[in-house]
């Protein structure tokens, strides 16, 4: 059996701290932070976060509607119908789509109607075509009677008008823009994309197009990381790759906080570098340095710092490392400065899986394990993809990931696990 320890302190040990404790301070630092509101269309809109709620200007539907194709009909002509005994009730109308209803539904009869069509005056209820029988063309019989108000969606049932449509901090989804467009609005007031500056530091990286010498490294992080920006809704901006050298990389960190909402640079995996990432952002003002390590693997030497209001990540520089840590504290930051609220992040996709072999953990440590998942019957398993913190390929072979949290010392085989998957 894998034994279970409490951290006692581990979680301060070498200066770290766990993540949740990250977290909590660089929300804290983030209150009241968020980027400035536009005006879009509201075919632009889609995924970006209300600045303010949306009142409804109308019902909607606008009147009742029949949910059912049949014949609009009094209820109370219907009482009592069966197919034992049928009522029966003239056509007098037809409620054709696009048009409004003329006429009205007297005693005795009934409008023919169909799916989506308006109920005519008099009607209070609609009969299913499938419970009458036609006698003629101007006669029918029904069979099983209703109540007033069967079949229909009456005038506000969707939403009322003055009503919340949706609240302020909202992520507009497809299914949004649809209810903004049926209450007939053109426009919405959205917050500003937040941006999202990225640099890469160290002598030994170059683009990506070009081929290394020995000891040099194409640049990963930048692409990989700019991806993820656009994938929580953010725009990112390329600051290219940056020399170690101190007065250079202060230049290009104070010209990237001065022109985005967010700036992240990796490369800080090594001590110098590292340390040069706290000179500069403590040379840029309070409130500095927030957190100087975590207890998480990969992703330990992750630096946040804010330089004023601009929160500053200083993300390690292996690939792995650098999008956890983006996953674990960039990802939430960059939702809550564009206002999105709290209460609408929902948890990521997931799935429950059974291990398929031990894994053992240091305690006092959270570890990010990734895997690949297979289904064995109804079952899903994830099998661990093991690599070092360096090795991008790891990612692209698993399909997502589980947690060890820092109380535990390792999980055992068949043990069930909920992975979160890769988007």
């Amino acid at each position: 059996m894998v034994e279970k320890k409490s951290t006692r302190d581990m979680l301060g040990r070498s200066g770290l701290i766990s993540v949740a404790e990250a977290m909590r301070i660089l929300r804290s630092h983030l209150q009241g932070i968020t980027t400035s509101s536009t005006v879009i269309p509201l075919p632009a809109a889609f995924d970006r976060v209300l600045a303010q709620a949306v009142i409804s200007p109308e019902d909607l539907p606008g009147q009742a509607r029949s949910t059912m194709d049949g014949f609009a009909v009094r209820a109370t002509d219907t009482f009592g119908a069966s197919e034992s005994m049928p009522c029966y009730l003239n056509i007098t109308g037809e409620v054709l789509m696009g048009t409004a209803p003329a006429g009205q539904v007297k005693k005795g009869c009934c409008y023919k109607i169909p799916t989506g069509g308006l109920l005519p005056e008099g009607a209070d209820s609609v009969v299913m075509l499938e419970h009458t029988v036609p006698v003629d063309n101007s006669l029918i019989e029904i069979i099983k009677g209703v109540g007033s108000g069967t079949n229909l969606i009456q005038k506000g049932e969707d939403i009322a008008q003055d009503a919340q449509a949706l609240a302020k901090g909202h992520l507009l989804r497809p299914q949004d823009i649809g209810l903004l467009a049926g209450l007939g609005i053109t426009e919405v007031q959205v917050r500003e994309k937040v941006r999202v500056g990225i640099l890469s530091t160290g002598d030994e990286i170059i683009a990506h197009t070009k081929k290394p010498q020995p000891g040099q490294i194409r640049n990963i992080n930048s692409l990989a990381l700019a991806g993820m920006v656009q994938r929580c809704g953010g725009v990112s901006v390329d600051y290219g790759i940056v020399s170690d050298q101190k007065d250079i990389f202060m230049a290009a960190i104070t010209r990237a906080v001065a022109e985005n909402d967010i700036v992240l640079f990796s490369g800080g995996s090594s001590v110098g570098v590292k340390d040069l990432g706290e000179q500069v952002i403590a040379a840029l003002g309070p409130p500095g340095i927030l957190v100087h390590g975590v207890t998480l693997k990969p992703g330990k030497p992750v630096l946040i710092g804010m330089g004023g209001t601009t929160p500053i990540f200083g993300l390690p520089g292996h690939p792995v490392s650098a999008m956890v840590c983006f996953d674990f504290f960039v990802g939430p930051a960059i939702r809550q400065l564009s206002g999105q609220a709290s209460e609408t992040e929902l948890p990521s996709p997931c799935v429950l899986a059974a291990l398929a072999r031990n894994i053992n953990s240091a305690p006092g440590r959270r570890d990010v394990v990734r895997v690949k998942l297979h289904q064995e019957g109804t079952t899903w398993i994830a099998d661990p993809v093991l690599g070092k913190s360096g090795s991008i390929s790891t990612l692209s072979r698993s399909d997502g990931y589980f947690l060890i949290d820092e109380d535990s010392q390792g999980l055992t085989e068949h043990s069930v696990v909920k992975v979160y998957l890769f988007q």
